[in-house]
This record gives structure tokens, C-alpha cells and sequence, in this order.
């Protein structure tokens, strides 16, 4: 009875997180039109980080910002930085429905970084998920389906996003032994904020902020509950539920965004969007299935 309460518990973390990640990608569409969104990431993660070193102090927990330099840089380079910069200048141009269909691709994308950077074995069913989801990502970016187009630049954005999120984590697995998981995403936040807060400055220039109520509580959502908060209910789950179980509710993300953007921004998606996302989907699902276990339940937004 105990271990039933226990996994439907865990389910409940890992929906949760899902859902909460997904917000990121619908706040950040509606701040595109408040913000510039270099300055927008800027802003995040320095709230963000904030936040990460003052749980750090509660729990006791040190970050190691001299003895990790360089691992925690280039972390916080490609998790923070590059990672949320590219999101947010996609959702400049794609409807947040669109992006969270693309972001079926962060699976993927961490399967084959962890191939390179840490020697993981997929099996043939993995590379068939993976070409799978490719395919449906392609359909995503193209024209309509009669007429086929080049991408757009927010959509390229938004797969070097999908990428650059599959590096920092198959990283993080790599180096998992040198520290615990708070330290390094704290120490990786800490040093993702000074080139988001540079770059975000220099986006100032000439530009115009529209601050309201609602862009102050979008402003305070991405910067805590699609950071902080989805970080620890993702890991309260892992923790009761194990890495491998855990790994296939990342897939959840896309549905989620797309419901989110129909129901809050009022999106419409097309017959196309729902082929492309659907095999995306499927093919994130296929790379996720227990043959590759672990290989992507180190995916923390």
C-alpha cells in the first residue's frame, strides 16, 4: 500500500514538473512583446540563481564556483544560457504551441549527446525514435505540407535550443560524481547569469519595456516556478519513482504546451502541427522506452 502511495505521489511530482516547464514556453511568447529576450533570460536566471544559492545556504549544501570553474561555466553556458536565449528569441516568431512540439526533440537531443560525451549504446529501437521524431520535426518547420519551405529562423532557434539542453545535460551525467545535483545546477545557474545578463543588457539598447502586472507575475513565474520550483518537484519524483520510470513523462512537455497555448494565448493548431507533433512525439517515446533506460531522466528546464 505504502510503495502504491509512494509512485502515485512521484507521478504527481513528474506531472507537475511537466506542466510547469511547459509555462516557461507559454510566459515567454506572452513577454516577447515586453521585453527584449536577451534581457528577459537575463533577468531569469538572475532571479533564478539568487533563489538556487539561498536553498543552497538552508540545506547546508556548498557550490564549488572555484574548484568547478570551468565544468560549471560551460554548463551554465549551455543549460542558461544558450539553452533559455534561443527559447526565448524563438518565441519571438513561434506560437508557444509550436515551440513545445520542437522541444520533442530534448529527448532526442540527449540521447545522442550522451552517445558522444558519455558513451552510452542505444539500441536500434532508440536510432529508430530518433530518426522518427527527426522526421516529425522536419514536418514542423516546413511549409505547408504541399508546399515545402526553408525553416524559419525562430524554429532553427528553437532546435539549437533542443541541442544546446541535450549537451548540458549528457554533461551533467558525464561529471554527476564531482558534486551533488543542487550544487551543480546552482554553480551552473550562478555562471549562466553573467553572459545572460551581458548579452541582455546590450539588447537594451534602443529597445522599449512594457511593464504591467501580468508581465511582472510572467517575469516571476519563469524565474521561479519554471526554474526553482520544476527543478525540485522533477527531482522529488526521480527520487520516488527512479530515473528510468521517470524519463518518459519528459514527453508530456509538447502536450502540455499545446493545450497551454490554445487555452491561455489562444492558439490555433493546424493539421500539419498535429502530424509533425504527433510523430515527434512518438519517436521521443520510442527513444524513451525502458531499452534506454536512464539515458534521458537527467532533463531538468
Amino acid at each position: 500500500m505504502g510503495s502504491s502511495k509512494s509512485s502515485s505521489g512521484a507521478v504527481y511530482f513528474l506531472v507537475i514538473a511537466t506542466v510547469l516547464w511547459s509555462g516557461n514556453y507559454i510566459a515567454g511568447r506572452y513577454l516577447a512583446g515586453a521585453m527584449p529576450a536577451l534581457f528577459l533570460n537575463g533577468i531569469r536566471w538572475l532571479i533564478s540563481s539568487l533563489v538556487f544559492v539561498l536553498i543552497a545556504r538552508v540545506r547546508g549544501v556548498k557550490i564549488p564556483l572555484k574548484q568547478e570553474m570551468s565544468l560549471l561555466f560551460i554548463l551554465g553556458l549551455l543549460g542558461m544560457f544558450l539553452f533559455s536565449s534561443l527559447t526565448y528569441l524563438g518565441l519571438r516568431s513561434v506560437p508557444a504551441a509550436q515551440a513545445g512540439m520542437i522541444a520533442g526533440l530534448i529527448p532526442i537531443s540527449i540521447l545522442i549527446f550522451s552517445v558522444v560525451l558519455v558513451g552510452e549504446r542505444p539500441s536500434v529501437q532508440g536510432w529508430l525514435g530518433v530518426l522518427l521524431a527527426v522526421f516529425g520535426v522536419g514536418i514542423l518547420v516546413s511549409g505547408q505540407m504541399a508546399q515545402i519551405s526553408k525553416p524559419s529562423v525562430g524554429d532553427l532557434e528553437l532546435v539549437g535550443a533542443a541541442l544546446s539542453w541535450g549537451a548540458y545535460t549528457a554533461l551533467g551525467r558525464r561529471y554527476r560524481t564531482r558534486m551533488d545535483t543542487l550544487s551543480m545546477t546552482a554553480g551552473a545557474a550562478i555562471y549562466g547569469t553573467v553572459p545572460s545578463l551581458i548579452a541582455g543588457m546590450i539588447s537594451l539598447k534602443g529597445a522599449t519595456l512594457h511593464f504591467t502586472p501580468v508581465v511582472w507575475l510572467a517575469l516571476i513565474y519563469v524565474s521561479t516556478a519554471a526554474s526553482v520550483l520544476a527543478y525540485w518537484v522533477w527531482n522529488q519524483g526521480v527520487l520516488l519513482y527512479g530515473a528510468a520510470r521517470s524519463a518518459p513523462y519528459i514527453n508530456l512537455l509538447p502536450v502540455f504546451t499545446v493545450i497551454l497555448g490554445v487555452l491561455l494565448l489562444h492558439e490555433t493548431v493546424s493539421g500539419r502541427q498535429i502530424l509533425g507533433g504527433s510523430i515527434t512525439l512518438a519517436g521521443a517515446i520510442l527513444s524513451s522506452l525502458p531499452t534506454l533506460r536512464g539515458v534521458s531522466a537527467g532533463f531538468r528546464r
